[in-house]
């Protein structure tokens, strides 16, 4: 996580930055609102600010949002005059903390604001099975591309190849493609030269440079224009980008992740999705299976949740009755993880004591998970499913397993046999004679699609 300090670093408010830093946070540091947003805007980068309450908090809100520069605020103050920090909070902060800090409260804050502080929770095979390869892949340089349902969890996968990579202390840099407009994705992404446009007053870098030396995230990239894909593409491909309205193209050394929740391979066939950039981001496909799929990460998951969310509040830790276990194993979980995090925070407030009964466990309408023996059943039965098929591995032999792995990278390949090569560390000679002798074997090997070389 990266925390700009905003305000007189001295006191109580450097114990605070150390003990930010001690919950893994990168600090960095300015004493004015007008530096504050200078070093954003110049791709210094901050997930979070910290800021003395005494500073202008509404103008700096102000400046960054007219940059689109988007930031959580937390504000902070020693005296704790109440009329200041809540007019802080009236100003746009997300929270107040008092100093001199609290540990555990700085820890919850952070946790509570930031988006990055989610662990990797896997504990279902066919959820292990997913990690397992990201973590085999995410040394290399290769682009990846994540799909699965709205929900499902893919920033959080993305988020852990890049902290898995040799990457991993160089930024990890967001975007959200659906969530910005069109006309100004490309600002966004590229930055901006001062006069490139009306309200361009000052250069702004964009996200491929406040990435450099880590990993870009292009979340939902499917929503993005057909124009822009282009640019996307020829940036992939030099590893250089253009700002709006400038004259020299800038290098820059990324890593490109990108997720779906749609069928790019449909996008292609319908013309709304370019297939040499689809070529580009597919290196590497992990799928997501969706919440109901991976019954065995429910539960730990939920107890995440609850701890997460009693912390944030300043609740007793609580525990899931056994009823309301049972109907969170047996609801089908549309909105996958988000919809589950979203019940646990509302449980935790809800619950009448340390223990969250049913009751408690309710939807965004407000009305309680209904009982569903036949879902518990109905997921117990895929969870034991799941296990069983990763049992089925033992008492096979080394040559059917070796099979079994160069099929399926094969297949996550889109049938694109140099990409296969790379990801299983072997040569394509080798894998051309495994493939060679499958075929043979009467065992149905995976054709490259739209296009892709088998070479």
């Amino acid at each position: 996580m990266r925390l700009l300090v905003v305000g007189q670093l001295n006191g109580q408010l450097a114990s605070a930055v150390k003990m930010a830093m001690a919950q893994g946070a990168k600090v960095s540091h300015v004493e004015t609102i007008a530096a504050a947003t200078h070093a954003l805007r110049a791709g210094q980068g901050a997930d979070l600010l910290l800021v003395d309450y005494n500073l202008d908090i509404a103008a700096l809100i102000a400046a960054n949002e007219a940059e689109r520069i988007r930031a959580p605020v937390v504000a902070c103050g020693v005296d704790s005059d109440a009329r200041k920090a809540a007019d802080a909070i009236r100003a746009g902060a997300k929270e107040f903390i008092p100093l001199p800090p609290d540990a555990e409260m700085i820890a919850a804050v952070l946790a509570a604001v930031s988006d990055d502080n989610r662990p990797m929770i896997a504990e279902d095979p066919a959820m292990r099975a997913v990690i397992a390869m990201a973590e085999q892949v995410a040394p290399s340089e290769a682009s990846i591309l994540i799909t699965g349902e709205s929900g499902s969890g893919k920033e959080i996968v993305a988020r852990h190849v890049h902290q898995k990579s040799r990457r991993s202390s160089k930024p990890f840099i967001s975007v959200n493609c659906a969530a910005i407009p069109e006309n100004l994705l490309e600002s966004e992404l590229f930055g901006h030269e001062k006069g490139a446009f009306t309200g361009a007053l000052a250069r702004r870098i964009g996200k491929f440079e406040e990435a450099n030396g880590g990993t870009l995230l292009l979340d939902e990239i499917s929503e993005m224009d057909t124009r822009l894909q282009a640019k996307l593409l020829r940036a992939i491909q030099e590893r250089e980008i253009d700002r709006v309205g400038g004259s020299q193209p800038v290098r820059v050394d990324i890593r490109i992740l990108a997720t779906s929740n749609r069928d790019l391979v449909q996008a292609v066939r319908e013309g709304t999705f370019r297939e040499d950039l689809l070529y580009r981001l597919n290196v590497v496909n992990l799928r997501l299976p969706p919440l109901r799929e991976r019954p065995g990460d429910i539960l730990p998951m939920a107890e995440f949740f609850i701890r997460k969310y009693a912390a944030a509040n300043g609740l007793p830790p609580r525990i899931l009755s056994a009823e309301a276990r049972r109907r969170l194993l047996g609801h089908r979980w549309p909105g996958n993880v988000r919809e589950l995090e979203n019940a646990m925070h509302r449980a935790v407030l809800l619950a009448s004591g340390d223990i969250i009964e049913e009751g408690a466990v309710r939807l965004p309408d407000g009305q309680p998970l209904g009982p569903s023996d036949a879902g518990a059943r109905a997921a117990q039965v895929a969870a034991t499913t799941a296990e069983a098929i990763s049992r089925s591995f033992v008492g096979q032999t080394v040559a059917a397993m070796e099979q079994q792995l160069i099929i399926d990278t094969l297949e996550h390949c889109f049938g694109n046999r140099t990409h296969a090569a790379n990801i299983l560390g072997i040569s394509i000679r080798t894998l051309r004679n495994k493939l060679k002798e499958y075929t043979e074997a009467g065992i149905s090997v995976p054709a490259p699609q739209m296009g892709a070389s088998a070479a």
